[in-house]
Protein backbone atom coordinates (compact mmCIF):
# COMPACT_ATOMS: atom_id res chain seq x y z
CA UNK A 1 0.00 0.00 0.00
CA UNK A 2 1.31 3.50 -0.77
CA UNK A 3 1.77 6.29 1.75
CA UNK A 4 -1.23 8.06 0.24
CA UNK A 5 -3.59 5.20 1.10
CA UNK A 6 -5.29 5.05 4.52
CA UNK A 7 -3.63 3.05 7.28
CA UNK A 8 -5.50 -0.25 7.68
CA UNK A 9 -7.94 -0.18 10.58
CA UNK A 10 -7.82 -3.99 10.75
CA UNK A 11 -4.78 -6.13 9.95
CA UNK A 12 -4.04 -9.84 10.19
CA UNK A 13 -7.31 -10.67 11.91
CA UNK A 14 -9.89 -13.39 11.30
CA UNK A 15 -13.57 -12.46 11.10
CA UNK A 16 -16.90 -14.25 11.19
CA UNK A 17 -20.20 -12.40 10.84
CA UNK A 18 -20.54 -11.36 14.47
CA UNK A 19 -16.96 -10.20 14.94
CA UNK A 20 -17.10 -8.23 11.69
CA UNK A 21 -20.33 -6.47 12.67
CA UNK A 22 -18.77 -5.59 16.00
CA UNK A 23 -15.67 -4.22 14.29
CA UNK A 24 -17.71 -2.18 11.81
CA UNK A 25 -19.71 -0.59 14.62
CA UNK A 26 -16.46 0.94 15.90
CA UNK A 27 -15.05 2.01 12.52
CA UNK A 28 -15.23 5.80 12.03
CA UNK A 29 -15.60 5.55 8.25
CA UNK A 30 -15.15 3.12 5.37
CA UNK A 31 -13.32 0.11 6.80
CA UNK A 32 -9.84 -0.93 5.64
CA UNK A 33 -8.65 -4.54 5.95
CA UNK A 34 -5.15 -5.88 5.30
CA UNK A 35 -4.21 -9.58 5.34
CA UNK A 36 -7.46 -10.51 7.09
CA UNK A 37 -9.23 -13.87 6.83
CA UNK A 38 -12.98 -14.04 6.16
CA UNK A 39 -12.96 -17.59 4.79
CA UNK A 40 -16.28 -19.39 5.05
CA UNK A 41 -18.02 -16.47 6.76
CA UNK A 42 -21.73 -15.80 6.25
CA UNK A 43 -21.74 -12.10 5.31
CA UNK A 44 -25.07 -11.98 3.46
CA UNK A 45 -26.64 -8.54 3.37
CA UNK A 46 -23.76 -6.85 5.20
CA UNK A 47 -22.94 -3.20 4.43
CA UNK A 48 -19.29 -2.77 3.42
CA UNK A 49 -19.67 0.08 0.96
CA UNK A 50 -16.37 1.81 0.10
CA UNK A 51 -14.41 -0.73 2.16
CA UNK A 52 -10.90 -1.66 1.00
CA UNK A 53 -9.30 -5.09 1.16
CA UNK A 54 -5.62 -5.89 0.54
CA UNK A 55 -4.21 -9.41 0.68
CA UNK A 56 -7.38 -10.77 2.33
CA UNK A 57 -8.85 -14.29 2.09
CA UNK A 58 -12.50 -15.02 1.32
CA UNK A 59 -12.60 -18.70 0.31
CA UNK A 60 -16.25 -19.84 0.21
CA UNK A 61 -17.42 -16.61 1.86
CA UNK A 62 -21.11 -15.81 1.24
CA UNK A 63 -21.73 -12.14 0.35
CA UNK A 64 -25.25 -12.69 -1.04
CA UNK A 65 -27.19 -9.42 -1.08
CA UNK A 66 -24.34 -7.44 0.53
CA UNK A 67 -23.63 -3.79 -0.24
CA UNK A 68 -20.06 -3.43 -1.52
CA UNK A 69 -20.44 -0.45 -3.83
CA UNK A 70 -17.26 1.55 -4.26
CA UNK A 71 -15.17 -1.16 -2.58
CA UNK A 72 -11.51 -1.81 -3.47
CA UNK A 73 -9.91 -5.27 -3.64
CA UNK A 74 -6.21 -5.91 -4.23
CA UNK A 75 -4.31 -9.23 -4.12
CA UNK A 76 -7.28 -10.98 -2.49
CA UNK A 77 -8.15 -14.69 -2.76
CA UNK A 78 -11.84 -15.58 -2.88
CA UNK A 79 -12.22 -18.91 -4.66
CA UNK A 80 -15.77 -20.32 -4.50
CA UNK A 81 -17.08 -17.13 -2.86
CA UNK A 82 -20.71 -16.16 -3.52
CA UNK A 83 -21.46 -12.61 -4.74
CA UNK A 84 -25.06 -13.32 -5.73
CA UNK A 85 -27.26 -10.20 -5.93
CA UNK A 86 -24.45 -8.09 -4.40
CA UNK A 87 -24.19 -4.35 -5.10
CA UNK A 88 -20.64 -3.87 -6.42
CA UNK A 89 -21.26 -0.70 -8.41
CA UNK A 90 -18.01 1.21 -9.02
CA UNK A 91 -15.98 -1.54 -7.32
CA UNK A 92 -12.37 -2.18 -8.33
CA UNK A 93 -10.54 -5.53 -8.32
CA UNK A 94 -6.79 -5.80 -8.99
CA UNK A 95 -4.67 -8.97 -9.15
CA UNK A 96 -7.22 -11.10 -7.27
CA UNK A 97 -7.96 -14.84 -7.45
CA UNK A 98 -11.74 -15.11 -7.88
CA UNK A 99 -11.88 -18.53 -9.52
CA UNK A 100 -15.22 -20.37 -9.46
CA UNK A 101 -17.08 -17.45 -7.90
CA UNK A 102 -20.83 -16.87 -8.31
CA UNK A 103 -22.12 -13.44 -9.44
CA UNK A 104 -25.67 -14.18 -10.57
CA UNK A 105 -27.86 -11.07 -10.33
CA UNK A 106 -25.03 -8.86 -9.05
CA UNK A 107 -25.05 -5.12 -9.69
CA UNK A 108 -21.72 -4.44 -11.39
CA UNK A 109 -22.31 -1.06 -13.04
CA UNK A 110 -18.95 0.60 -13.78
CA UNK A 111 -17.06 -2.14 -11.91
CA UNK A 112 -13.51 -2.89 -13.08
CA UNK A 113 -11.55 -6.16 -12.99
CA UNK A 114 -7.83 -5.90 -13.84
CA UNK A 115 -5.44 -8.90 -13.94
CA UNK A 116 -8.00 -11.02 -12.11
CA UNK A 117 -8.36 -14.81 -12.24
CA UNK A 118 -12.01 -15.63 -12.96
CA UNK A 119 -11.78 -19.21 -14.24
CA UNK A 120 -15.18 -20.89 -13.94
CA UNK A 121 -16.88 -17.74 -12.63
CA UNK A 122 -20.62 -17.37 -13.33
CA UNK A 123 -21.82 -13.90 -14.39
CA UNK A 124 -25.37 -14.64 -15.48
CA UNK A 125 -28.09 -11.98 -15.22
CA UNK A 126 -25.73 -9.31 -13.86
CA UNK A 127 -26.46 -5.61 -14.21
CA UNK A 128 -23.25 -4.58 -15.89
CA UNK A 129 -23.56 -1.20 -17.63
CA UNK A 130 -19.98 0.05 -17.83
CA UNK A 131 -18.55 -3.20 -16.42
CA UNK A 132 -15.09 -3.89 -17.84
CA UNK A 133 -12.46 -6.62 -17.67
CA UNK A 134 -8.78 -6.10 -18.54
CA UNK A 135 -6.12 -8.80 -18.85
CA UNK A 136 -8.23 -11.38 -17.00
CA UNK A 137 -8.15 -15.18 -17.03
CA UNK A 138 -11.77 -16.24 -17.69
CA UNK A 139 -11.34 -19.82 -18.91
CA UNK A 140 -14.64 -21.68 -18.69
CA UNK A 141 -16.47 -18.63 -17.30
CA UNK A 142 -20.22 -18.26 -17.87
CA UNK A 143 -21.03 -14.85 -19.35
CA UNK A 144 -24.26 -15.73 -21.14
CA UNK A 145 -26.08 -12.69 -22.45
CA UNK A 146 -23.45 -10.15 -21.42
CA UNK A 147 -22.92 -7.10 -23.63
CA UNK A 148 -19.42 -6.14 -24.72
CA UNK A 149 -20.78 -3.88 -27.45
CA UNK A 150 -18.33 -1.20 -28.64
CA UNK A 151 -15.85 -2.10 -25.90
CA UNK A 152 -12.12 -2.57 -26.30
CA UNK A 153 -11.59 -6.10 -24.97
CA UNK A 154 -8.00 -6.32 -23.80
CA UNK A 155 -6.21 -9.62 -23.19
CA UNK A 156 -9.18 -11.67 -22.00
CA UNK A 157 -8.64 -15.42 -22.05
CA UNK A 158 -12.18 -16.63 -22.75
CA UNK A 159 -11.13 -20.14 -23.78
CA UNK A 160 -13.94 -22.67 -23.24
CA UNK A 161 -16.17 -19.88 -21.89
CA UNK A 162 -19.95 -19.90 -22.36
CA UNK A 163 -20.60 -16.74 -24.37
CA UNK A 164 -24.06 -17.71 -25.60
CA UNK A 165 -26.12 -14.66 -26.56
CA UNK A 166 -23.28 -12.21 -25.85
CA UNK A 167 -23.20 -8.95 -27.80
CA UNK A 168 -19.77 -8.23 -29.31
CA UNK A 169 -21.00 -5.85 -32.01
CA UNK A 170 -18.36 -3.25 -32.94
CA UNK A 171 -16.07 -4.50 -30.17
CA UNK A 172 -12.30 -4.45 -30.68
CA UNK A 173 -10.34 -7.42 -29.33
CA UNK A 174 -6.74 -6.73 -28.31
CA UNK A 175 -5.11 -10.13 -27.92
CA UNK A 176 -6.81 -12.73 -25.76
CA UNK A 177 -8.55 -15.95 -26.73
CA UNK A 178 -11.93 -17.30 -27.83
CA UNK A 179 -10.47 -20.78 -28.28
CA UNK A 180 -13.21 -23.44 -28.08
CA UNK A 181 -15.68 -20.91 -26.63
CA UNK A 182 -19.41 -21.55 -26.90
CA UNK A 183 -20.82 -18.77 -29.08
CA UNK A 184 -24.43 -19.82 -29.66
CA UNK A 185 -26.49 -16.78 -30.68
CA UNK A 186 -23.59 -14.39 -29.97
CA UNK A 187 -23.35 -11.31 -32.23
CA UNK A 188 -20.12 -10.07 -33.80
CA UNK A 189 -21.28 -7.56 -36.44
CA UNK A 190 -18.44 -5.10 -36.99
CA UNK A 191 -16.22 -6.69 -34.32
CA UNK A 192 -12.46 -6.58 -34.90
CA UNK A 193 -11.11 -10.08 -34.16
CA UNK A 194 -7.76 -9.85 -35.91
CA UNK A 195 -5.59 -10.31 -32.81
CA UNK A 196 -7.68 -12.80 -30.82
CA UNK A 197 -7.07 -16.57 -30.81
CA UNK A 198 -10.00 -18.20 -32.66
CA UNK A 199 -8.62 -21.73 -32.70
CA UNK A 200 -11.09 -24.51 -32.14
CA UNK A 201 -14.10 -22.65 -33.57
CA UNK A 202 -15.96 -24.83 -36.05
CA UNK A 203 -16.13 -23.41 -39.55
CA UNK A 204 -19.93 -23.62 -39.42
CA UNK A 205 -19.91 -21.40 -36.35
CA UNK A 206 -17.53 -18.98 -38.04
CA UNK A 207 -19.75 -18.70 -41.10
CA UNK A 208 -22.91 -18.11 -39.09
CA UNK A 209 -21.72 -16.10 -36.10
CA UNK A 210 -18.77 -14.09 -37.35
CA UNK A 211 -20.48 -12.73 -40.44
CA UNK A 212 -19.63 -9.06 -40.65
CA UNK A 213 -16.66 -9.36 -38.26
CA UNK A 214 -13.11 -8.39 -39.18
CA UNK A 215 -10.51 -11.19 -39.16
CA UNK A 216 -6.89 -11.34 -40.28
CA UNK A 217 -5.63 -13.05 -43.43
CA UNK A 218 -3.95 -15.70 -41.27
CA UNK A 219 -7.20 -16.40 -39.43
CA UNK A 220 -9.12 -16.69 -42.71
CA UNK A 221 -6.47 -19.09 -44.05
CA UNK A 222 -6.78 -21.22 -40.91
CA UNK A 223 -10.55 -21.47 -41.38
CA UNK A 224 -10.01 -22.59 -44.97
CA UNK A 225 -7.52 -25.23 -43.86
CA UNK A 226 -10.19 -26.56 -41.49
CA UNK A 227 -12.30 -27.13 -44.61
CA UNK A 228 -9.48 -29.08 -46.20
CA UNK A 229 -8.58 -26.28 -48.59
CA UNK A 230 -4.85 -25.84 -49.17
CA UNK A 231 -3.72 -22.22 -48.94
CA UNK A 232 -0.53 -21.06 -50.69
Amino acid sequence: MTALEPTPAFAQQSFDRNSLLAALSEAPGPACFESCDFSGADLHGIDLREASFAGCRFAETDFSGAVLSGSRWRDCRASLAVFQAVDLSDARFWCCDLNNTQWRGARLASALFTEVKLTGAVFREVQGLGLSFHDCLMVGADLQGHSFRKQQIEMLDLSDADLGGCDFRDAVFVGGSLRNASLKNARFDGADLRTVDLAGLRITAVAQLLKGAIVSADQAAEFLRDLGVRVH
